[in-house]
């Protein structure tokens, strides 16, 4: 479970790292495992502890897909977009669950209980389209699909 950001526990997680070569992605995971997102005040720390910008640290950030600068709903969805999936109507599919949930790429519905974002291939291409809900895969995706999420995550 995440904790509220202290700043206090965000530099006792930068100074676990000291002297460590390449320690920018260690820290930024170690940050959003704590805090469950890499928060703006956390950005402005890691930065200066290391002696980076803070565009720098965003620029990291902004590379890899996973790290989130809000936190994430209580269940995750990652639906597939790349090219296996589309050619199996992966798009209309992503369309109806957005709609369904009432979100966008990146967002969490309003009660914190789903984020979705889009995903590039899980290797499930002979079984598209596919998704990952809290880190299970799930192929063959389909309307069916899309209830038994609602049902899982209680919407």
């Amino acid at each position: 479970m995440a904790s509220a950001w202290s700043e206090k526990q965000a530099l006792e997680i930068v100074r676990r790292h000291d002297g460590r070569e390449g320690a920018l992605l260690p820290i930024l995971h170690d940050v959003q495992s704590a805090f469950g997102c890499v928060p703006t005040e956390a950005v402005r720390l890691i930065a200066a502890e290391l002696n980076l910008t803070r565009a720098e640290v965003h620029g990291v950030m902004s590379f890899y897909h996973d790290f989130r600068q809000q936190p994430a709903g209580r269940h995750m969805l990652k639906l597939c977009r790349a090219e296996a999936c589309q050619s199996m109507n992966g798009e209309a599919l992503a369309e109806r669950v957005l709609k369904r949930f009432g979100v966008t790429w990146g967002e969490t519905t309003a009660d914190g209980a789903l984020t979705v974002e889009a995903t590039y291939c899980l290797g499930l291409c002979a079984c598209a389209p596919s998704g990952m809900l809290d880190g299970e895969p799930m192929a063959r995706l389909d309307q069916a699909s899309i209830d038994a999420i609602a049902l899982e995550v209680g919407r």
